[in-house]
């Protein structure tokens, strides 16, 4: 079964569509970083002429630590999020980890996340399925491209088939993630676009102890490896001041190397365009 194409606010979504992205701070931190964040991404959006939907987590549920940052909560980051769409007209995203969240959430975001630790939840797939709203579902960092196949089926025996999977590295040892960029055309094979996660995938988990360890240098080359492979859309977190990040602050973009990077993809995902049957 193939998806047929959708939207996310105005940004087209499908198989055949224009490379799109998915950018914003991991966690919400405060509304004017995450306005400021909000309206580069607006500025590169206008320039580059792509699809952006901005992304911020209300609460980061699976931190490291117990005594790390994980955002301001629910009814305050919904507050947040209505405030970067309105200021920016981007459409907004944000993650969803209980079943109980899923229809609050789907009131004020055009996009709701499952993510990838979560992905295998039957409850919380089912409950964002119902919304009606698109879902971008991360492949669980301990799942083969080719188990997202049930994950799929749960969503789509509720009628909805706005889904999106996103690639963001396999466990490979302690503390060490790999990229198989042969999991993107697997999971096309399932008929839903495929974004591909280029900061996540930098990540060492657990490298810090009490945090995650990164490799942020990778994530340009990561996502250029990934748009050619064939990617519908990319995933990156940004912050202007990566080291000042409260959440994932060692394998976050510079906010202000992000437009060079999506450039070189764009032209990757046009040539590719171009020489396709």
């Amino acid at each position: 079964m193939k998806n047929s194409p959708f939207t996310i606010g105005s940004v087209k979504i499908g198989l055949g569509r224009p490379l799109f992205l998915m950018a914003g701070p991991c966690v919400i931190e405060t509304q004017q970083l995450c306005l400021q964040i909000g309206r580069h991404l607006a500025d590169v959006a206008a320039r580059l002429q792509i699809g952006i939907i901005f992304k911020a987590s209300f609460d980061k549920a699976n931190r490291s630590s117990v005594s790390s940052f994980r955002g301001p909560g629910l009814a305050r980051g919904l507050q947040i999020l209505a405030a970067v769409r309105d200021k920016t007209c981007l459409p907004v995203m944000t993650d969803v980890h209980e079943p109980g969240q899923a229809e609050a959430v789907a009131e004020v975001v055009d996009c709701l996340q499952v993510p990838a630790f979560l992905c295998r939840q039957t409850d919380l797939l089912v409950a964002c399925a119902r919304t009606g709203r698109p879902i971008n579902v991360k492949k669980g960092q301990f799942l083969s491209p080719d188990e997202m196949t049930n994950v799929v089926q749960k969503i789509r025996s509720c009628g909805n088939d706005k889904i999106l999977l996103t690639e963001r590295g396999t466990f490979f040892g302690y503390n060490r993630l790999i990229n198989d960029m042969t999991a993107i055309p697997a999971m096309k094979a399932l008929g839903c676009p495929v974004v591909f996660d280029a900061t996540h995938s930098t990540q060492l988990p657990g490298g810090l102890g009490h945090a995650s360890a990164g490799r942020p240098e990778m994530a340009p080359l990561l996502a250029k490896a990934a748009v050619a492979a064939g990617a519908n859309g990319l995933f990156i977190e940004v912050h202007p001041q990566p080291a000042k990040a409260k959440s994932d602050a060692a394998c976050v973009m510079p906010l202000a190397r992000l437009e060079s990077t999506i450039e070189v993809c764009q032209r990757l995902a046009e040539v590719l365009r171009d020489s396709s049957p």
